[in-house]
């Protein structure tokens, strides 16, 4: 089973370019984008998070149940839902403002543990920068990695979140030696600083890049870089790509038997490449419709 831990909220998606676009509610957050896109996949998957007891908790967890996710673990909290408000540019890709003060899934606590099938956990997003929440997703990461569990990281940068971005950058390096494979766009790489080397120094067996429409690009710990091209697609919106590039590895890498740095290592030139392809296609697919709506497994072919 893979786990993902990390906030549900609801995206305000622009119906059309624009700050004053009309907005429809969507179900959204980057961890509960993944846990959805891994269930459609195939993967047995599980969400771990606090959700609200409002309207839009309810449609979440509704959500997560119509792809197959676990939610029996998921906290609850009569405080609101977090909200997100995207606006598109001429592109398709999104910016957010976000609405969280008080909201439910900054109150998660530690579980007192992971289901006992759970193979890996993915981590990410706003889970990370709220407090009180964030700490204890972090404890998490690193109690799951001294367990021996395969951990993911996508940072999936926010900017506007994050009050002291040095403080950050510094609490992300400390979690590196506990990440097993850390994916992330080009545009989090620039704001983080750093590079791929410098980060599998730091503990991943595997580093991942996206670049948009240009493809994806893989660095691993003995050295070698696998790029892919992207997949040519009329986009509509960039909402959840990221996301669904991260279901989409994990879904491939269980698939081989490979959620271990033995696993990552020994994929090989084929192994990265196909891997990437796939997830690059999974990706495309979710930009050519409106809002996150990852694929299934049947509109993607073979890993």
């Amino acid at each position: 089973m893979i786990v993902v831990a990390g906030e549900a909220l609801i995206d305000l998606v622009p119906q059309g370019p624009g700050a004053l676009a009309v907005l429809k509610p969507a179900l959204g957050g980057g961890p509960y984008n993944t846990a959805v896109a891994l269930g459609r996949l195939g993967s047995a998957t599980a969400f771990c998070s606090r959700v609200s007891q409002d309207a839009f908790g309810e449609a979440l967890l509704a959500g997560l149940r119509q792809a197959d996710v676990d939610v029996l673990d998921v906290q609850r909290g009569p405080e609101p839902t977090t909200l997100a408000a995207a606006t598109l540019d001429a592109n398709g890709s999104a910016s957010y403002s976000f609405y969280v003060d008080g909201t439910a899934d900054r109150l998660f606590a530690m579980p007192y543990a992971l289901p006992a099938e759970t193979e890996a956990v993915s981590f990410g997003t706003c889970s990370l920068v709220l407090e009180p929440g964030a700490s204890a997703y972090e404890e998490l990461m690193r109690t799951a990695a001294a367990q021996g569990v395969f951990t993911a990281l996508d940072p999936n940068i926010r900017a506007g979140l994050i009050p002291d971005a040095d403080a950050y950058r510094a609490r992300f390096r400390s979690w590196l030696p506990h990440v097993s494979l850390l994916k992330l766009s080009e545009e989090d790489a620039l704001w983080l600083g750093g590079n791929p080397v410098e980060w599998l120094d730091a503990g991943p067996s595997a580093v991942v890049i996206t670049q948009g429409g240009d493809g994806l690009t893989a660095f691993t710990r003995d050295g070698k870089v696998y790029p892919v091209p992207g997949e040519k697609v009329d986009v509509v919106d960039t909402i959840g790509a990221g996301d669904t590039v991260n279901a989409a590895l994990l879904h491939g890498l269980s698939a081989r038997d490979a959620l271990s740095p033995e696993g990552l290592a020994g994929l090989g030139r084929d192994g990265w490449t196909r891997l990437l392809r796939y997830a690059a296609r999974a990706a495309a697919i979710t930009c050519s419709r409106a809002g996150a709506e990852p694929p299934y497994a049947s509109e993607l072919g073979d890993l």
